[in-house]
């Protein structure tokens, strides 16, 4: 058997049935290529994991078919595991250090009410300076800053007679794979509007809420820092293969906190990453155990790893049965912060936008 970081290459002859085992650390594998003749298997792969132990071919062929459906393996410019400095290649840079920002329009199809109400989602990937301290945007002054990916998440659509804004930013550092520093969201209707907020202070999140709401009123509050539901749009864009997988706490979306007026909280989850063997794309699929939500956001698999949908059952009663989607039908980059001129209108049309 030869092998490298990058391949493994090796032809397991079988007669008698003889067994066959092969080892390699890590996680998960996509087959390249593979060969059966009557006694000879011959494949190449590209994996990051392997440990087999059989005595027939065809199970061994089977395993490896297996593999290419349950694995995904992220084609990315950058390698890092959570907790390390980020290393940006040149291409990481050429894309997201170009001065502008990139806009992705969503085809929204929102659960509400026991319906599905049409509307718009746009997500916004630009990267900024960001105060450590103050943890806002800078803007001169203090040289205690960090570069941060910020994600600005928007829904609107209306029910009935009445629309719904629902707005989220995320602040999430580029240079290491810490936490992210900020969450902000807003929502508003006409019977009243909302604000809630997280910043990461040492080993916790400190959080508020705002809300026209009696039983939601003024709040202030702490949560042990944990995953945030939020954040993981932000770190599907920075390295695919830092998300977290497994059984693990998160913080469930602001939007859908807002949406089903529930309280903050870490809440035990099961997350998986998997390859979708018709599209190519990977899927994240996030299954909270304590109460009905999931949520599964689908992005490719070469770097910028651009997202192109997502979809989320939540809630009770009718609206357990539903579910809310989103399908990415337009991308522009653009450094649409000046681009607020009458003439500009034109770009919403590029950017898919009617109203």
């Amino acid at each position: 058997m030869v092998h490298s970081p990058q391949s493994i290459a090796c032809t397991c002859s079988t007669p008698n049935n003889k067994a066959v085992s092969i080892d390699y650390p890590g996680l998960l594998f996509d087959i390249f290529r593979f060969q059966l003749s009557k006694k000879n298997l011959s494949f190449k792969f590209f994996p990051s994991t392997l440990s087999i132990m059989l005595k027939k071919p065809s199970i061994l062929l089977f395993a490896l078919l297996f593999a290419t459906v349950s694995g995904c393996r992220i084609n990315k410019t950058n390698t890092t595991k959570p907790g390390q400095t980020r290393d940006l290649d040149k291409a990481w840079k050429d894309y997201w250090y170009g001065g502008v920002a990139e806009l992705n329009r969503y085809t929204l199809q929102q659960a509400r009410y026991g319906e599905i109400y049409e509307g718009d989602a746009v997500l916004i990937f630009v990267t900024e300076d960001f105060l450590k301290d103050r943890q806002v945007k800078y803007e001169g002054g203090s040289k205690d800053r960090m570069s941060v990916l910020k994600l600005n998440a928007t829904k609107k659509f209306w029910t009935g007679i009445y629309p719904y804004s629902l707005m989220t930013s995320v602040f999430t550092p580029i240079a290491s794979s810490k936490s992210s520093l900020k969450v902000t969201t807003t929502a508003q209707e006409w019977c009243g509007h909302s604000f809630s907020q997280l910043n990461l202070k040492g080993n916790h999140y400190e959080g508020l809420l705002r809300s026209y709401f009696m039983n939601e009123g003024d709040e202030n509050f702490r949560l042990k820092k944990a995953f945030l539901e939020d954040e993981i749009w932000n770190l599907i864009r920075l390295n695919p293969e830092a998300l977290p997988t497994g059984n693990i706490e998160m913080v469930p979306g602001t939007q859908f906190l807002r949406l089903r007026h529930r309280k903050f909280g870490v809440e035990k989850a099961k997350a998986t990453l998997t390859k979708d063997k018709a599209t190519g794309l990977c899927k994240y699929h996030l299954d909270y155990q304590g109460f009905n939500r999931v949520l599964e956001i689908t992005f490719k698999t070469e770097f910028p790893h651009q997202i192109t949908g997502w979809k989320e059952t939540s809630g009770s009663g009718k609206d357990s049965a539903l579910t809310t989607r989103a399908a990415l039908t337009h991308t522009l980059k653009s450094p649409y912060w000046r681009k607020n001129s009458l003439a500009d209108s034109v770009l919403r049309f590029e950017l898919g936008l009617k109203d």
